[in-house]
């Protein structure tokens, strides 16, 4: 069974270029994981930051569950990343450059059930770097049209 993406920020690509990727847990209570599970989940204005020496995703909405009690989770909290020491410190330091930032690109199941979320080391785009990305699409999208 691969793994299934549940959800992709879409415009990530798009406001950043994407230097490196890591995969990482995510610390989520009960009613959190199975809101992921049905896919109510939005990672557009998410972003990666640090606290002392962890690392959470902050502004990440998951939905309330709708079988939940009053035991239900806040939608916007802040959520600890799970990377190991090695890769945190790594990160840190590359933080400390002008101009990088952290971003989750998407959240996915693996095999064994646990939801991992893919962030990326970004530096964002200039508007002319927007504009050739928008000519590209559209050009290779003229293409796949001619050849159908």
């Amino acid at each position: 069974m691969p793994d299934s993406i549940i959800a992709k920020n879409k415009k990530a690509s798009f406001e950043y270029h994407l230097l490196e990727k890591f995969s990482c847990g995510m610390v989520l209570t009960g009613t959190e994981i199975k809101s992921v599970r049905t896919g109510k989940i939005s990672l557009n204005e998410a972003y990666c930051s640090f606290t002392g020496s962890e690392l959470f995703v902050r502004n990440m909405h998951i939905a309330p569950y709708e079988y939940g009690t009053y035991h239900n989770h806040e939608p916007k909290r802040d959520r600890k990343l799970l990377l190991t020491s090695r890769e945190l410190r790594k990160l840190k330091t590359k933080l400390d450059e002008k101009g990088l930032t952290l971003i989750p690109t998407r959240l996915l199941i693996n095999q064994k059930g646990l939801a991992k979320l893919e962030i990326a080391l970004a530096r964002g785009k200039k508007l002319y770097d927007k504009r050739d990305t928008l000519k590209k699409k559209d050009l290779q999208r003229e293409m796949d049209r001619d050849r159908s």
